[in-house]
C-alpha cells in the first residue's frame, strides 16, 4: 500500500544532464496556506527542464518539471476547501502578475523550487485553472509552458497582426509548434525554418504556409523578407534572421537552444530600424489570456508521444538531440 507522507517522484542530483536522473521514493509535499496540492494526472516536458538538470551538479534532490494538470487532494487554510476535488491546470511561471511587471529572472516549477515530475506536486491557488474543454489530459498538459512563451512572443512582444510574414525557427518544438498555431489564428502567413527534411511534412500537416530547411541564407531562401521573426534557436539562426527581417521589421529571442552568443552591429539595427526584444515565460494575466485565445481557436498542442516517468532519462536525451515534432508528455 501506498504510503501517505511519501511519493514517487523524477528527482535530479550529483550528475549533471540525464545522467542524474533517477525515480525515487521522497516526502509528499504539504501546502501552504495559500497553496493546493494536486495529485498529477499528466505533465508535460519542456526544454527548461533539459536546461535546469544541464545547470544542476549538487547533491540535493531536485524534482524537475514545469506543466501538469491533475485533481486537487488538498488546500492551504487560505486556498479555499471548495476546491478539492477540482481538476485543474497548473500555470508554471509563479509571482509574476501582470505583463508590464517583468521580474528580473522569473521563477519557474522545477527551476528553484520543486516540480510536477512526481505523484504530487503543491503550487499556489492563484496558478491553477480550468482545464479547456476541447483538450485531452495530455493536450492540456503540454500547453502551459510553451503556450505561455509563443502568446507572449506573438501578441505582447510582437504584435503581430493580420497579413504579417511571420518567420519561425525552431517551430517544431514544443513552444514553436504553438506559435506556428497561434500565428495562423491571428491571421499571419507563416514559414517555418528547420534543420531536418524529416520534419517538412510534419510543419506543414501543423498548418505552416512554406518550410525552408537551414537557417543559413535564411534571406535568400524566403520568398519574402518577414515582418517578425521568432527565435528560439540562436547563435546558429541569429545572423540569418537579422538579413531576412524587412526594415522597419523585428525580432524576438525567447530562446538559445544553439548558444547564446552572437555578433551584431548596431548599424544593422539602426539603418534597417529593426526592432529586436526578448522575452521568456510570461505573465498571470497573459497566462489568462493565452488560454482564452487557445479555447477561442481551439488550439492544440502537438503531443509527440506519451510516456512513462520511469523512462525520462531516455527521453531527455532524444530531446537533446532535437527527436520528435511537439511535447512529450509523462503519465501515470
Amino acid at each position: 500500500m501506498p504510503s501517505p507522507t511519501t511519493m514517487r517522484a523524477l528527482v535530479h542530483a550529483g550528475t549533471p544532464g540525464p545522467d542524474g536522473l533517477r525515480i525515487d521514493e521522497v516526502p509528499r509535499p504539504e501546502p501552504g496556506k495559500d497553496d493546493v496540492l494536486i495529485r498529477v494526472d499528466a505533465a508535460g516536458l519542456n526544454r527548461h527542464e533539459l536546461f535546469v538538470i544541464d545547470a544542476h551538479a549538487g547533491d540535493d534532490d531536485k524534482i524537475v518539471g514545469a506543466d501538469a494538470v491533475g485533481t486537487i487532494t488538498a488546500v492551504g487554510v487560505d486556498a479555499g476547501q471548495d476546491l478539492i476535488g477540482r481538476r485543474v491546470l497548473v500555470n508554471p511561471c509563479l509571482g509574476w502578475p501582470t505583463a508590464e511587471d517583468v521580474p528580473e529572472v522569473p521563477t519557474i516549477l522545477g527551476g528553484p523550487v520543486q516540480g510536477t515530475f512526481a505523484e504530487f506536486a503543491t503550487v499556489p491557488v492563484d496558478n491553477v485553472h480550468p482545464i479547456p474543454d476541447h483538450l485531452s489530459d495530455a493536450e492540456a498538459a503540454a500547453l502551459p509552458l510553451a503556450g505561455l512563451t509563443a502568446y507572449r512572443a506573438l501578441v505582447t512582444k510582437g504584435r503581430v497582426m493580420a497579413g504579417d510574414h511571420v518567420v519561425i525557427t525552431g517551430a517544431t518544438g514544443g513552444a514553436g509548434t504553438l506559435a506556428l498555431a497561434m500565428a495562423a489564428a491571428l491571421g499571419a502567413e507563416t514559414t517555418v525554418v528547420t534543420r531536418h527534411e524529416a520534419k517538412v511534412a510534419p510543419a506543414r500537416t501543423l498548418g505552416a504556409d512554406h518550410v525552408v530547411i537551414g537557417a543559413d541564407d535564411l534571406d535568400e531562401k524566403l520568398h519574402a523578407p518577414a515582418d517578425l521573426v521568432l527565435d528560439s534557436v540562436g547563435s546558429d539562426s541569429f545572423p540569418s534572421a537579422v538579413r531576412a527581417v524587412r526594415p522597419g521589421g523585428g525580432i524576438i529571442s525567447f530562446g538559445a537552444t544553439s548558444g547564446p552568443d552572437i555578433e551584431l552591429s548596431l548599424r544593422t539595427l539602426f539603418f534597417r530600424q529593426i526592432r529586436l526584444e526578448g522575452t521568456s515565460m510570461g505573465s498571470a494575466a497573459e497566462f489568462e489570456s493565452m488560454l482564452r485565445f487557445a479555447a477561442e481557436h481551439t488550439i492544440k498542442p502537438a503531443v509527440h508521444e506519451r510516456r512513462r516517468l520511469d523512462e525520462a532519462p531516455e527521453v531527455f536525451r532524444g530531446m537533446a538531440a532535437g527527436h520528435g515534432v511537439g511535447k512529450t508528455v509523462f503519465l501515470p
